[in-house]
This record gives structure tokens, sequence and C-alpha cells, in this order.
């Protein structure tokens, strides 16, 4: 009989491979510098080192080592016993706009998309739980100040997020439907998790997806899925209106044959 493979030899790390970079391949003070900036979000901008300890995993001594850190890199900034991030942080998000391929091609079919139709559009991409827009044209229309490049919004509510999650295999989606909160963020955000298992197999079935007002009030969306040339869905795209000038029937009839087409023509392009 063979023997077993060491774990550090080549065949051991490649049957690896499917669950992820092995441990000893990682920066340990990479992850964990990542996770102390991304500690900071809209609802808490100021943290003081007991909190981002806390946030992140990290004890008090870590935690105070690498804001300090970030302080002398520029990344953060301290006022007295609190830290927040600084303008510079914004070169981490450009870098990415500024060279990743999916922005620059989705961003000329979003700008015909709403001027066409008079209408924000944005397109984005799903990060763990939530929606993080990689492009946007408003056509002059300021529907929400979620539809901005570099905007974080819950899955469950936006018809981004749920053409994106309807696309994850079976088991994913489980999954993630299983760890949402499902906090009412108005008065029509679906709440119960059956019906919202039931709008994802529809929006699967359909080919697109509706939200009517569930992130913020007089704000409805309808989304279709962008697909690459071997049919794996990359990212989402969307046409935003304002609730008083456009019903839902409206919103189909009006938006989705253009959403349909562009769809069609990023499809060569991703």
């Amino acid at each position: 009989m063979e023997a077993p493979q060491p774990a550090d030899e080549p065949g051991a790390e490649s049957a690896t491979a499917n669950d992820g970079p092995l441990k000893r391949d990682l920066i340990a003070g990479l992850e964990k510098g990542l996770a102390v900036i991304e500690a900071f979000d809209q609802d808490r901008p100021r943290l003081s080192i007991t909190e981002v300890a806390e946030r992140t995993g990290l004890t008090r001594a870590a935690a105070r080592r690498y804001l300090i850190t970030l302080a002398y890199l520029g990344y953060v900034q301290q006022d007295r016993k609190l830290y927040g991030l600084s303008p510079k942080v914004l070169r981490l998000g450009q870098s990415y706009m500024h060279s990743a391929r999916l922005p620059r091609v989705m961003q000329p079919q979003l700008q015909k998309l709403a001027y066409a139709l008079q209408e924000a559009s944005s397109a984005g991409v799903l990060d763990h739980d939530d929606v993080i827009a990689v492009a946007a044209a408003s056509a002059g229309r300021v529907v929400s100040a979620t539809l901005q490049p570099g905007t974080r919004v819950p899955a469950y509510c936006t018809s981004n997020g749920r053409v994106l999650v309807a696309a994850l295999p079976d088991a994913q989606r489980d999954a993630w439907l299983a760890r949402q909160p499902l906090t009412a963020l108005t008065s029509h955000t679906i709440t119960n998790p059956e019906r919202l298992r039931l709008e994802l197999l529809r929006t699967r079935a359909q080919g697109y997806a509706m939200v009517d007002q569930e992130l913020e009030l007089g704000l409805r969306t309808i989304a279709v899925p962008l697909r690459n040339y071997r049919g794996d869905v990359v990212a989402a795209m969307n046409v935003s209106v304002h609730a008083s000038r456009m019903r839902m029937e409206q919103l189909v009839e009006q938006c989705l044959p253009p959403l349909l087409h562009a769809q069609e023509q990023l499809r060569t392009l991703l």
C-alpha cells in the first residue's frame, strides 16, 4: 500500500485547493489589518481601541498596534481616544474602480440605460450578505444615496441582491437565507424567510427581480442578472425609480425590455 503523502508535498496542497489556500500561505497580519479597516462603518464611524478589539476579535494590545500602524500609514485618523478612517482609504476602492474590467465594461451600458429611460441605473456584485455597487449612472435623477459606486446595501431587500442570491446553488442559497436577520427597513420589507424564499425562486424562474420600497420608502427597482460568455452570473444590473413617478406595472413594461437588451449586449463582453 502506498504511504500517506506528507501535508507539505505538492499533491497534498492540490487536494485542498478547492477549500481555499493553505493557512501557512496566508499573511495573518494583512488579514487582521484589513479587518480593522472593515470594523468602521456608517453606524460606527468612530471607534475606541476597545471597540475595535471587540469588533475584530483581536486583543486590545493588538488592536492598538494595528491602529497605530494604520495611522502612521495615513489610513486612520485619531481624535483623542477615538479613531476613524481617513480619506486615504478611498485609494483602495479607486484602485479597483480604475483597474478592474467589470466596472469599465458595464459603465457605458448603464449610461445608455439611464439616459434612454431618464432614470437611475446601477450594477453590483454579491459580497457575503450584501451587494456592493461597482458602477452607476443617474441621468440627473437622484433617487437614492445608495445608488453610487462603492455603496453597500443588504442583499435580501434589494433587486440586485435577490437576482444574485437567486443564482446561487441551492445549498448556498439556503445557507445564505438561514443567516439573514431580515430586519424591517421599511413597512414594505419582506421579513418572513419562507416568503423571501418564494421571491428568490420566482426571481430565478422569471429571470428578473422587482423590489417595491423595501430598502427605502419611495424607491422601486427592477434588476436582471449579468452573465459571462460561460453563462455564469457575475453581477446584477438594475433600474431605480421613485414610486411617485412609476407604478410597479410600468416598471416592468418600460424598464425590463431595455434591461434585457443591455444584458444581452454585455454577455459577450463579460
